[in-house]
């Protein structure tokens, strides 16, 4: 019996063993399925993740090639754009500018209708460049767009995608055009036509990309005619100019004819007049000398006075013609020249001694600065002599007591000519009057001219001396500090030969 209770007890510690694993068994199934549960869960939702992201890829690469065709798109219609521009710059008519215009630019830009137009000199639309149209069909479009209210000077570009839903509608009623853009074509003057591209029906709508290309091509339009109307405006007023320039020139031509004409004449006739009073002259001034010595009898005192003062006139007079002689011979080309090389200093010493008395007499300083690098010049030196004997007598005449004169010789800028210059510190002249200095006849309204009696032209003949020798002269002044003279003269015979003249442009 107590075997029996013994094997039952094992059998039953055993059964209840084999119980307690199978729970053991069944709990930890249990764990593992729920663990395979989370894990199947995770594995779900990283599925669903990635098909979110696989579908979000595919998306952005569809986005991306979209967006690579429309950027290849308005790429290549740029560089068409850019082609296109460079042809329209170089065009100088309205005309050429349509004709630089290739149909293949809209093909590169994708569009099947165009149409652009401008208006022509009577304000009226015509037709410039169409694809897609036929010629009467686009003579009709013009019409409508010019009946048209909204559309006759509209200054934005219109497309499909902005403008109002009736004006939408009207544009695709008129261009037989479901998608279209409708840029103006601007000027200075306000619009002057449109550029209009679209598509047919059932068609792919237009994107911003080609509303910008388009607006570029109107603006480069636009721009291209401005060009090509100022250029022409310049060119009319060019040829306008030449014209006016060619008659002007040849109007003054033809005066320059007649006052060289009427001087040859005038010089021809001082010439003769000249001759015609120096023999009367002559012969009362040599009457006067005879009654004066007293060959025909004795003269009264009074009447000796008198005749003195017929006999100092007549020199006068004689010197006028004489001057006027030699003005009339240098501008005709008359007078001999005797040139040759002298020195300057025994000119400059001779012109000196023969007014050193008047000098003298007045208390006039003389100052001479001659150049050693200035020795010799080519010239007539009796001429010569004559010019400085004129500015010199004059500077002594119109400088006060105690005043000083300066004679200076030196090269000018160039080291071409010789410069001679002859300064008072006497009253000046002014500003006014120094343009007319050379002019015949003409005397500086001042005290001292009006009690000096002179002939106004020893100026004009100093300035004919110094022209033969193809020199300049012009003079410097200011009231109350004195007037300086400066002339020029070339210094050898090449000089003179190759018409050397120095840099600076003096006055005539």
């Amino acid at each position: 019996m107590l075997h029996i209770l013994t094997a039952l007890t094992i059998i039953i510690f055993i059964l209840i063993c084999a119980v307690v694993y199978l729970i053991y068994v069944f709990i930890a199934k249990e764990d593992v399925i729920t663990k395979m549960k989370e894990e199947h869960g995770k594995l779900l939702r990283s599925f669903n993740d990635l098909d979110e992201q696989a579908k979000l890829i595919v998306r952005t690469d569809l986005e991306l090639h979209k967006t690579r065709e429309e950027m290849n798109k308005r790429l290549n219609g740029l560089n068409a754009l850019q082609r296109t521009s460079r042809q329209m710059i170089q065009a100088l008519n309205e005309g050429e500018i349509f004709q630089r215009i290739p149909p293949a630019l809209f093909e590169d830009l994708g569009f099947s209708h165009i149409l652009i137009a401008c208006v022509n000199a009577d304000n009226v639309l015509k037709t410039r460049l169409s694809v897609g149209y036929k010629d009467t069909r686009a003579e009709a479009i013009l019409k409508e767009v010019s009946a048209e209210e909204s559309l006759k000077s509209f200054a934005h570009p219109l497309s499909f995608n902005n403008c109002p839903v009736k004006t939408r509608q009207r544009i695709i009623q008129i261009f037989e055009s479901e998608h279209f853009i409708l840029v103006p074509i601007l000027a200075q003057t306000g619009n002057i036509g449109f550029v209009f591209t679209g598509y047919g029906f059932n068609a792919p709508a237009l994107t911003h990309g080609d509303e910008e290309l388009v607006t570029i091509l109107a603006g480069q339009i636009g721009q291209s005619i401005e060009n090509a109307r100022l250029f022409e405006k310049v060119f009319l007023s060019s040829q306008q100019l030449e014209l006016k320039v060619a008659e002007r020139t040849k109007q003054l031509a033809s005066a320059l004819q007649k006052v060289n004409e009427i001087s040859k004449k005038k010089s021809e006739f001082i010439s003769a007049v000249s001759h015609e009073l120096r023999t009367p002259l002559t012969s009362i001034k040599g009457y006067a000398s005879i009654l004066i010595a007293g060959k025909i009898g004795d003269v009264p005192a009074p009447v000796k006075d008198r005749l003195a003062k017929i006999n100092t006139h007549s020199d006068n007079l004689v010197g006028l013609i004489n001057n006027l002689l030699d003005i009339a011979r240098i501008e005709s080309n008359r007078q001999e020249m005797k040139f040759a090389d002298y020195k300057i200093k025994t000119m400059v010493d001779n012109v000196a001694d023969l007014l050193a008395p008047q000098m003298t007499a007045k208390g006039v300083k003389l100052q001479l600065r001659l150049c050693p690098e200035v020795e010799n010049i080519y010239a007539d030196a009796s001429q010569v002599e004559r010019v400085l004997i004129n500015l010199l007598s004059n500077a002594v005449k119109f400088t006060p007591a105690q005043g000083t004169i300066t004679i200076e010789v030196s090269p000018t800028l160039n080291e071409g000519f010789a410069c001679f210059s002859v300064s008072d510190t006497g009253i000046g002249i002014p500003a006014t009057e120094i343009q007319k200095l050379f002019n015949e006849f003409f005397r500086v309204d001042n005290e001292i001219n009006q009690n000096v009696k002179g002939t106004g032209l020893g100026l004009v003949l100093a300035k004919n001396i110094v022209q033969a020798h193809r020199g300049k002269i012009w003079l410097e002044s200011k009231v109350g500090a004195g007037t300086t003279f400066y002339f020029t003269l070339p210094p050898s015979q090449k000089a003179f030969e190759e018409h050397l003249t120095p840099e600076k442009n003096y006055a005539p």
